[in-house]
């Protein structure tokens, strides 16, 4: 069970957050293209630098807690999911702060106040 931590820990974070889908209607998967074109840059910006760091010795993960799928570079499955899962939390975290609040981020079109909106 042990190899299993980092995606339990992935699971609890994106379960602490998925709800907010549903219930505050954000509609942030919904938006996938959006959704995709903030998420897919942070995920290639942080796997290069995890690739450098793991070639130059500085950052290595203990297998005894991953998966044990490994990409080449060392890179295992479990922290490419990390920099996918986060992200998505953290936007969906924002889009609910927006939604209760009602508080537009500058990107809705004139005359749309609504937090799902874009």
């Amino acid at each position: 069970m042990r190899h299993l931590s980092y995606l339990l820990v992935l699971a609890g974070c994106f379960g602490a957050a998925i709800w907010l889908e549903p219930i505050l209607r954000v509609n942030v998967l919904r938006r996938w293209r959006r959704l995709l074109l903030t998420v897919v840059p942070v995920v290639l910006v942080f796997v290069l630098w995890d690739l450098a760091a793991i070639a130059a010795g500085h950052w290595h993960f203990d297998p005894a807690q991953t998966t044990g799928v490994v990409f080449p570079g060392g890179l295992p499955l479990d922290e490419v999911l990390f920099f996918v899962v986060v992200p998505v939390c953290a936007i969906l975290g924002f889009e609910a702060v927006r939604a209760v609040l009602r508080r537009p981020a500058g990107d809705e079109p004139a005359g749309d106040g609504s937090a799902g909106g874009g």
